[in-house]
């Protein structure tokens, strides 16, 4: 009975590793480790979405994300919020975002990130949504978005929390 007990024990310690692996979505494109990737839930009519992820350079030379697409818009930007003189502004970055070697670069709200633009559906909570990103180097990578509630400000861990920034 003991055994069966230990035993037990070890299966549940692995399911719950197994369900932190699968909330913790990892992408590998080239020398880039993608990890994060999450959006908020869409009001109906909205026709823009913001797309947040963390890419970790483990390479020698710069890479750039420069674009991406998916079916759930018409149009896919990367776009930087920032203050200037008290006010915040948006603005896309035409030239893409650079990844330097041995740094990480973190798109999420109210900084770097990536916009979904004419919507053809609202996002809802808990579905995921497919993208392809291209990066300068890397190539094409495809990935999907964890859609979080409305008013989320990170992806939820998988114990139901909210990640750290």
């Amino acid at each position: 009975m003991k055994n069966l007990t230990l035993m037990l024990a070890g299966v549940a310690a692995l399911m719950v590793v197994a369900a932190a692996s699968a909330g913790a979505q990892e992408t590998k494109a080239g020398d880039l480790v993608i990890t994060q990737p999450w959006s908020r839930a869409t009001p109906t009519g909205a026709k823009v979405a913001g797309g947040y992820l963390t890419i970790e350079n483990k390479g020698s030379a710069p890479d750039r994300l420069v674009g991406g697409a998916g079916d759930v818009a018409g149009k896919l930007e990367i776009h930087e919020m920032a203050m200037n003189n008290g006010v915040m502004t948006m603005r896309p970055l035409d030239k893409g975002l650079a990844i330097e070697p041995g740094k990480t670069v973190k798109l999420a709200p109210g900084g770097y990130h990536l916009m979904l633009m004419d919507l053809k559906n609202p996002l809802k909570q808990g579905e995921k949504v497919p993208l392809m990103l291209e990066f300068e180097k890397a190539g094409k990578v495809t990935l999907s978005l964890d859609v979080q509630g409305v008013g989320a400000q990170a992806p939820m861990d998988h114990s139901g929390g909210h990640m750290k920034k």
